[in-house]
């Protein structure tokens, strides 16, 4: 079994809830990380605390959503050793993983709908890094990039 570290801002609150019970029903260990209702807050915030549970290793994944997924991305991103993707489609969700070695799922709850939101976890979940020379390359490539100004 995986645990899951999930997160959300206040946009993606509902939309957590709705992924949180499809991850349990699938058999998925859930760390909620929040937030816990629809009151405003910052999304930074949400995508620090996915961060830190993936670098603690307290999870084996994250998925992080907002109002867009775009800020939750960006945030995310800032983290080294996070690589977050912003999905809306299944080949994005699980070629990130495959090529890209993401962690991290963003999704955006005020750009899709809980059906297709539930297929973006279940590719991104699904897959696996293919260890492919050119994208471990590239990935190293990327590595180098963290903490230059």
């Amino acid at each position: 079994m995986k645990t899951i570290a999930l997160a959300a801002d206040h946009a993606g609150f509902s939309l957590k809830t709705k992924i949180a019970a499809y991850l349990e029903e699938a058999g998925f260990e859930i760390l909620d990380l929040g937030t816990h209702n629809e009151e405003p807050v910052d999304y930074p915030d949400f995508a620090r605390a996915i961060g830190k549970a993936l670098q603690q290793q307290e999870a084996d994944r994250g998925i992080l959503i907002c109002g867009s997924g775009v800020g939750a991305c960006v945030a995310a991103n800032k983290m080294s050793t996070i690589r977050a993707g912003l999905c809306h489609d299944t080949y994005s969700a699980h070629q990130g993983v495959e090529h890209d070695d993401i962690n991290v799922l963003c999704l955006g709850a005020r750009v899709i709908g809980e059906e297709l939101a539930r297929e973006l976890v279940s590719a991104f979940l699904a897959a696996s890094f293919t260890g492919e020379e050119r994208h471990r390359r590239r990935l190293d490539k990327i590595k180098a990039m963290e903490g230059e100004g």
